[in-house]
């Protein structure tokens, strides 16, 4: 039943990714995606990842929790930033050409935003699929409720990610991909039991607190403000926050 919550959470992620594929060419619905997946992120640091990875280098490193943190924040951050310089774009400022050249940039801006995106979101969903897992083997109900918290932020996360992205296939894979990734925290957690120390799953959850911030501040926010009717991506936002606050009363 526990693997089962882990593979059932990625479905979230696929109705996401359908929604976003279905509404790809309307940039209204992507600004609302954008508005989303800024809303969702913000929270979901403040309300659980930070608070979360928090507690466990503080009952690994006592006192020094808050600087392992920092630093591990730091260390995604900066990752992250190094694999942008792989990935191509363009810069916002690009976006004063001439309206063909709007589109395309702002196009490949958004592939490069859901390349990242996916790169962090599959390293939290891995650690989430750890939790998950443990969860649900001590705790069913538990387990049950935990599930369908994650599962409501995983729909925007899944929206914004596949509206971004380019081709058909590139969606499919990426889907997949994603839809499997907590899964895979899943098996992970049954092959190593309780034996993960501590001190590593909350190294690995600052690591991904860097890259959501990285995402947030350096990707997400300037679409917002670049965008033409920042209306939508306003209600994007409180609709995100929205979801991450009905989802954690939830769990």
């Amino acid at each position: 039943m526990s693997l089962l919550f882990t593979l059932l959470v990625g479905l979230f992620i696929l109705l996401g990714s359908i929604l976003g594929n279905f509404f790809r060419k309307n940039k209204k619905f992507i600004d609302l995606a954008v508005g989303l997946a800024v809303g969702v992120m913000v929270l979901l640091l403040i309300l659980d990842i930070v608070p979360e990875s928090y507690e466990l280098l503080s009952d690994s490193c006592n006192r020094l929790g808050i600087v392992v943190l920092l630093l591990g924040t730091i260390v995604g951050f900066i990752l992250l930033k190094l694999l942008d310089r792989f990935v191509p774009h363009h810069e916002h400022e690009a976006h004063h050409h001439h309206h063909h050249s709007d589109d395309k940039c702002h196009n490949e801006h958004l592939q490069h935003v859901g390349i990242l995106a996916s790169i962090a979101v599959i390293i939290h969903n891995i650690i989430e699929g750890m939790t998950l897992y443990v969860t649900s083997l001590s705790d069913t109900k538990s387990g049950m409720l935990l599930m369908l918290a994650i599962g409501l932020h995983n729909i925007p996360l899944g929206i914004i990610i596949s509206s971004t992205l380019q081709s058909k296939k590139e969606v499919i894979i990426n889907s997949i991909v994603l839809s499997l990734s907590t899964f895979v925290g899943g098996i992970i957690a049954l092959l190593i039991s309780s034996s993960l120390p501590v001190l590593v799953e909350g190294l690995l959850l600052s690591i991904t607190v860097g890259m959501i911030i990285y995402i947030v501040f350096d990707e997400l926010l300037p679409q917002v403000i670049h965008s033409e009717d920042k209306k939508h991506s306003i209600l994007g936002i409180i609709i995100g926050i929205i979801i991450l606050l009905i989802s954690t009363l939830l769990g």
